[in-house]
């Protein structure tokens, strides 16, 4: 897990519930890395079901739907709760930061290709994959310059899993009702718009700092 200035803001954290939990994984034998690489598991399981979509009739849609919003969950809580265990438990590692960003990328590319997938579209899929790692990358070139560590939006690791889980939720009713997976197109559409603009945002705050602290 990555050191404390590079961690992702969450009001989450200092929830008492989470703090508790957390509490309790750190006295337990498991490390922040093993947290993370369970993540990608979550991931892994999530698009599974979502190559199931094209393949099932409404029950097992939602079926499906329902082991996707909890691996999407469960992804969620690895993502918090490493970075908890690591800081406030004390179980930093010197290869954390490989820990805090290599599984989340995987994370990203196996959820939202597979969406794809679902959608029937999969270049959608693919699109939308490749601009969300995008905005890791570009985040991560620019500390590696030494500016400050850059969460901004429109579209980070939050917004784009809200996006599939809501485009996911709404996914049966659709189906349900029209036969289709139009819903599941429009969110990877949207994450993809969402995304250029994030990449655009962290470019310009990277540049801003270049030209304003370092000397050339």
């Amino acid at each position: 897990m990555a050191n404390e200035e590079n961690r992702r803001p969450l009001k989450i954290r200092g929830w008492k519930i989470t703090q508790n939990f957390a509490s309790w994984l750190s006295k337990q034998n498991v490390t922040p890395n093993q947290i993370s690489i369970a993540s990608i598991v979550f991931s892994v399981m999530a698009g599974i079901f979502f190559l199931s979509f094209q393949h099932t009739d409404i029950y097992g849609l939602l079926f499906s739907v329902a082991i996707i919003l909890t691996c999407l969950f469960g992804r969620g809580c690895c993502n918090v709760f490493d970075g908890l265990v690591a800081v406030e438990g004390g179980k930093l590692t010197s290869s954390g930061e490989l820990f805090n960003d290599v599984p989340d990328r995987i994370s990203d590319a196996v959820i939202i290709i597979t969406c794809g997938y679902a959608s029937g579209f999969s270049e959608l899929g693919w699109l939308a994959a490749v601009l969300s790692i995008m905005t890791a990358y570009v985040r991560t070139l620019a500390r590696s310059i030494g500016a400050p560590s850059d969460f901004q939006g429109p579209m980070g690791k939050v917004p784009r899993m809200a996006v599939v889980s809501i485009a996911t939720l709404l996914t049966p009713l659709e189906f349900l009702y029209l036969d289709s997976f139009y819903i599941l197109q429009m969110g990877l559409v949207i994450i993809s718009i969402g995304c250029v603009f994030t990449v655009m945002k962290r470019l310009k705050a990277a540049y801003d700092y270049m030209e304003n602290n370092i000397n050339v």
